[in-house]
């Protein structure tokens, strides 16, 4: 990874962070992502490899007060054999603690592209390409509320409800 994509993709990166918020995406994806054509789905390389873009798009996000994520990973990823892809079993140890302590979901890949194209019809989304070259293995992160939590929200909805002001 040279200094100027390394530069040019963290700038990029913590430029966002502060302007998104709840519904918004960042993907650290694999070598083989694609580049989307949906406006509003923005496609940077990295030049790095995955676990250290991953954990600085973590460090971003956690530095972040008023966002948090929901992460989702690939079902598949659990299923793809060594012989079929080396080095897959030390990535899967190697994932699991950079995201110890987050809430992950484990859903089939088009499931969550399906999620990241609806989202993409009303709010911003950053891919960051990595180098990796095993499949399944990007990481989204679906951006939510950092200082407001979905129990909040719907005590909240069932107050206006009880209150007859639907």
């Amino acid at each position: 990874m040279n200094d100027a994509t390394t530069s040019n993709w963290e700038r990029r990166l913590s430029e966002l962070v502060p302007l998104y918020g709840h519904r918004n995406w960042i993907v650290v994806a694999d070598a083989a992502y694609p580049a989307q054509s949906r406006p509003g789905i923005e496609t940077i390389v990295s030049g790095g490899d995955q676990i250290p873009v991953l954990r600085k798009v973590l460090d971003a996000i956690v530095a972040a007060k008023h966002i948090r994520a929901n992460v989702y990973i690939d079902r598949e990823l659990a299923f793809v054999a060594e012989e079929d892809a080396p080095g897959v079993a030390d990535y899967r140890r190697e994932l699991d603690a950079a995201l110890h302590g987050a809430k992950v979901f484990a859903l089939p890949h088009e499931q969550i592209i399906h999620k990241l194209d609806q989202a993409a019809q009303l709010v911003h989304i950053l891919i960051v390409k990595t180098e990796m070259t095993i499949p399944y293995t990007s990481v989204f992160f679906e951006l939510d509320c950092g200082y407001w939590s979905a129990e909040a929200e719907e005590r909240l909805r069932r107050d206006i409800q009880a209150s007859g002001n639907t």
